[in-house]
């Protein structure tokens, strides 16, 4: 598991108009279930600049699990997954500079999905505090630029591919706009929406199902849209926040996870939704960290069965594939902003009154939530949150082979990760 840290920003001090030095971390835990008293240990840190974002690539590059970070100071940098004496270690291996007086908010991989063709190149599409986005290759030499335009008046919040078309990627901004590129002709707008009314801070394309993308925004709102038809999402599912990261579940196709800042985060049940086109979906879980804004959330790629069957500690990270002598698939890679996330003085939404979160019909209980381990950036322990509050809410599940799930959040204000471990049965 990776995670990351910031520090030192703050745009509405006396000093905000100076520049400003953002310090960041980047830990590194490895995962043991059977552990029951530590499940995770911190097997590096890394100081660094503060990190907007990082994802794991979902191939393995000559051998080795590369990990992309987006940082502070404006960089992209590749670090890779060694061991050595039966301990891992990221190491660097590349490092791009997107501009000058600019923070790198978030990258993505071109190989969302586990398939690819072995001709292929491999690339990142990134995003920075200016409104560009870069078009990166990574090569034997390291990261090389393909081209840079400019796609946004404020921030681009989020840049992101289309994982059946690589060629297509989308961008969302501070300017409340999601726009689509093809990449063939850099620069070329395929689409613009103004369908959210706040900046767009995150897109995702689903693995699963071509055609499928999600967004969400400061508005509160993840859209679910037809790529074939970017006029109107097909559903709108009320957040209880803004959605800052959204991620597809690694094996249940319709299972969306949505951090949504100062409304916890949200698992949105949107299989109805995907197979009818129509606007009717369920929210599985929705869980609030009180005095906290949830930045940062990911799936595990462990499965059900292979839960209850680590034996050893194994490094973690959101890629389906592991060394050769790894009993499961890694967990989770998340990005951690403990920071405010914006470079111009961009307030987030405050705090309200927030009403029921809209559900569909489904028999209530009490959601199968646990959580298994909580780290601050105070203490260092791990150690199991006391008295943890678990909200109530609707389990409207269709029957799934995988019905134990692991996924991990982190939060600003509070400096904490948690991992948590859902039964959804």
């Amino acid at each position: 598991m990776t995670r990351a840290e910031g520090r030192g920003f703050n745009p509405s001090g006396p000093d905000a108009d100076e520049p400003q030095t953002r310090l960041g971390r980047l830990y590194l835990y490895s995962f043991n279930e059977d552990n029951s008293a530590r499940p995770l240990l911190e097997v590096q840190r890394r100081d660094t600049s503060a990190i907007l974002d990082m994802k794991w690539c979902h191939i393995l590059v000559a051998g080795h699990a590369l990990l992309g970070v987006a940082d502070a100071g404006g960089s992209i940098e590749l670090l890779r997954l060694v061991e050595s004496e039966n301990a891992y270690t990221l190491q660097p291996v590349s490092s791009f500079a997107l501009g000058k007086q600019c923070l790198a908010l978030s990258l993505d991989w071109s190989t969302g999905r586990t398939e690819r063709a072995s001709d292929q190149p491999l690339k990142i599409i990134s995003s920075d505090s200016k409104g560009k986005l870069h078009l990166l290759e990574v090569t034997e030499a390291g990261l090389q630029e393909v081209a840079t335009w400019p796609a946004h008046h404020f921030e681009a919040w989020i840049a992101a591919f289309d994982y059946w078309r690589t060629e297509i990627v989308y961008s969302g901004g501070d300017d409340g706009l999601l726009k689509g590129w093809d990449t063939r002709t850099p620069g070329t707008c395929v689409f613009t929406s103004e369908r959210h009314s706040m900046g767009v801070c995150s897109v995702q394309s689903s693995p699963h199902q071509e055609d499928i993308l999600a967004t969400g925004s400061y508005d509160e709102h993840v859209l679910l849209w037809d790529t074939r038809n970017m006029k109107e999402p097909f559903a709108d599912m009320a957040a209880q926040g803004g959605v800052w990261r959204l991620k597809w579940h690694p094996f249940h196709h319709h299972l969306l996870l949505a951090a949504c800042m100062h409304g916890g985060f949200q698992i949105f049940n949107c299989q109805k939704a995907i197979e009818e086109k129509q606007e009717a979906y369920s929210v599985s879980v929705s869980h609030t960290l009180p005095n906290s804004l949830v930045y940062g959330a990911d799936w595990s790629w462990l499965s059900s069965g292979s839960l209850s069957e680590i034996h050893e500690p194994c490094c973690l990270g959101t890629f389906p594939c592991s060394n050769s002598g790894a009993r499961a698939a890694p967990l989770c890679s998340l990005k951690a902003v403990h920071q405010s996330p914006a470079a111009s003085g961009h307030h987030l939404a405050e705090d309200k009154e927030e009403g029921p979160s809209r559900l569909q019909s489904g028999s209530k209980r009490r959601t199968p939530l646990q959580p298994l381990a909580e780290d601050t950036t105070k203490s260092g322990n791990w150690r199991h949150p006391a008295g943890t509050k678990i909200c109530d809410c609707d389990l409207c599940l269709e029957a799934a082979t995988l019905n134990t799930d692991l996924l991990a959040t982190c939060s600003f204000y509070d400096h904490v990760l948690h991992l948590w471990k859902w039964e959804s049965s």
